[in-house]
């Protein structure tokens, strides 16, 4: 009797599972044996309680569950409330199996990419499965919001983490209830999960053992190649910065230069990714002399920079230098996020030392100064957060830059973590080649002195609003002094530095401020060149104590706000004279500082 073989789809079928178990086997092992090792070099008693639960949310949910105990009729309220959710989901889906017509039961998801794919709403299996999810989320997200009773960092932190709890729990993340996945599998036999073990391999191996999830193809893109391309030079460096002169592209230029501070936290070249997007480009092709700080990627030499090095060596210095090398007493400022921060008690130290006239203006990209409302980045802002970073930063001086990165990748875990893992991992994509992506994981290390110093004394205690409430090169800093114009550009939608909150600052400066609202997030606000005429903006010559009374008599306008703000820096900007020739260099734009990877 003879036998036939099986099918050669069958085969290579039957081949991927083997190698599937294979590289999961793989997977588990060096994470085991990395854990181990962990282990045996730090010994359990001598590890911090808090690094057990270092964002302390056990706590948090324990004060949640207490809470809803205290009333159990509103807890079975809950509870019935949900299943009648169900039963008219369940009438829904039993409709849509006999062929008859149903109006979804869930609330529409044409926006959320998740469900992007059509067998989502086409599939009664796979529209139940997606209806039943965005039930249970949405019950479970409302049931621990509305619990009474919990100090408002406790409520947060609860909203927050159940969030992500329900955001990892989505069908899409999974083999088997994700239609695109199953299908992806079925026509390649299993293909699309060798590879995407595969890619989990190379992750963990690129975050040595944490899963370093890639965002972007990271060999399509290089510095001084493909981006960060405007032609500059380095004009001068210390340990924090190096300074970025670009060179001129008309005949003529403003006299008074601009000098442009970045965030620490990122590199600066988000200013500078390619020709169509580049603020820098953009701001030299309008007739400007730009100088731009490149912060360093600090080791361990620099763990005990302070955050009066960062204002002595970043903008003290860099003014210093664009004085030097241009001539003028005079300089326009512009400061992303917390380097407008940064700036912010930069102007206010020489306004105490009697040089505040050295800043013709400044302007503040989605910058935070009174700290009250930080957003969702309060969340890990809490005694028992700071106290588990520092004892990680004790170690090596300074915390990696990966940290910071997943704590604002968490902010949008759908977008940033499980889109991903489901295209890296589940459909063995390789991820697309994206230069906002690329530069999104380039991250910055944080020296521990600094670091530590601006989280306790400005997100956790909101000092620096307080007449006094920091000292900063011996100087006690008070911002009501502070009398330089100013514009404040934030963005409605962004999620770092919420626009309510960065309006505050409006009412503690004494010059003339201008406030105006782009579209759009905390990068996609900004970076948002006329070329493109996307989005809009708001703009109101009023400054009325509430936000929300400044939007609803606010001037919306299409198109980007780079047009309106270039106007507005014209007033600061002086006479036009011949376009300055860069007169010393000690090295080629980009730089060094920002080729240093974390």
């Amino acid at each position: 009797m003879t036998t036939s073989s099986p099918p050669h789809d069958a085969l290579r079928f039957a081949q991927n599972w083997v190698e599937v178990a294979e590289q999961s086997q793989r997977i588990l092992s060096e994470f085991l044996a990395r854990r181990a090792n962990d282990a045996m070099h730090t010994p359990l008693q001598n590890l911090p309680p808090q690094l057990f639960d270092p964002m302390n949310v056990t706590g948090a949910f324990m004060d949640m569950y207490s809470q809803l105990l205290k009333d159990p009729g509103k807890l079975v309220e809950k509870q019935v409330e949900l299943w009648q959710q169900y039963l008219g989901l369940w009438q829904h889906t039993t409709l849509k199996f006999l062929g008859e017509e149903s109006v979804a039961f869930a609330d529409d998801t044409s926006r959320d990419r998740r469900f992007k794919d059509p067998a989502w709403q086409e599939n009664a299996v796979f529209d139940f499965i997606r209806q039943s999810y965005l039930v249970t989320a949405r019950w479970l997200q409302q049931t621990v919001h509305e619990v009474d009773g919990l100090a408002p960092s406790a409520a947060r932190k609860i909203d927050f983490y159940t969030r992500q709890f329900v955001d990892a729990m989505a069908p899409s993340n999974f083999i088997l209830t994700n239609p695109e996945v199953l299908r992806a599998t079925l026509e390649s036999g299993g293909e699309n999960l060798v590879r995407g073990l595969t890619h989990m391999l190379q992750d963990l191996e690129s975050g040595e053992g944490n899963l370093r999830i890639r965002m972007t193809d990271e060999t399509a893109f290089e510095l001084g190649r493909n981006l960060a391309l405007t032609p500059g030079k380095v004009v001068f460096r210390n340990e924090l910065i190096e300074l970025l002169q670009y060179t001129p592209t008309t005949k003529e230029v403003f006299e008074t230069p601009l000098l442009m501070v970045p965030a620490w936290i990122n590199k600066y070249y988000i200013l500078d990714l390619q020709a169509e997007n580049s603020m820098i480009k953009w701001l030299v092709g309008q007739g400007h002399t730009v100088f731009v700080v490149s912060w360093v990627n600090p080791d361990e030499k620099l763990g005990k920079k302070s955050f009066d090095d960062y204002m002595t060596e970043g903008p003290l210095a860099a003014l210093d230098a664009v004085e030097k090398l241009t001539g003028t007493a005079k300089t326009n400022i512009v400061g992303y996020c917390l380097g407008g921060t940064l700036l912010s008690i930069t102007l206010a130290w020489l306004t105490a030392k009697g040089k505040a006239d050295r800043v013709a203006s400044v302007t503040y990209l989605t910058t935070m100064i009174d700290f009250a409302e930080a957003g969702e980045l309060s969340v890990f802002i809490d005694e028992e957060q700071l106290g588990a970073m520092e004892s990680r930063m004790a170690e090596k001086g300074y915390l990696e830059g990966r940290d910071m990165a997943m704590t604002f990748n968490m902010l949008r875990a759908n977008d940033l973590i499980w889109s991903f893992v489901v295209n890296n991992y589940l459909l063995g994509k390789d991820p697309f080649p994206f230069d906002l992506l690329y530069w999104n994981a380039d991250s910055t290390r944080m020296p521990a002195a600094m670091h530590s110093f601006y989280l306790r004394n400005f997100y956790q205690n909101n000092l620096l609003k307080d007449p006094g409430g920091v000292r900063i090169g011996g100087v006690p800093i008070d911002l009501r002094t502070v009398k330089t114009p100013a514009m404040f550009l934030s963005a409605r939608e962004d999620h770092i530095a919420p626009w309510k909150s960065t309006y505050a600052a409006t009412q503690i400066f004494k010059g003339p401020v201008e406030f105006v609202l782009a579209a759009s997030g905390h990068i996609a606000g900004m970076i948002n060149p006329p070329s493109k005429n996307k989005y809009c903006y708001w703009t109101n010559n009023k400054l009325p104590p509430s936000p929300d009374a400044w939007l609803k008599d606010a001037k919306e306008t299409p198109g980007s706000w780079w047009s309106h703000w270039h106007e507005w820096l014209g007033t600061y900007a002086g006479k036009k004279i011949p376009a300055r020739a860069i007169i010393k260099a000690i090295g080629e734009a980009p730089g060094e500082y920002v080729k240093v990877k974390d």
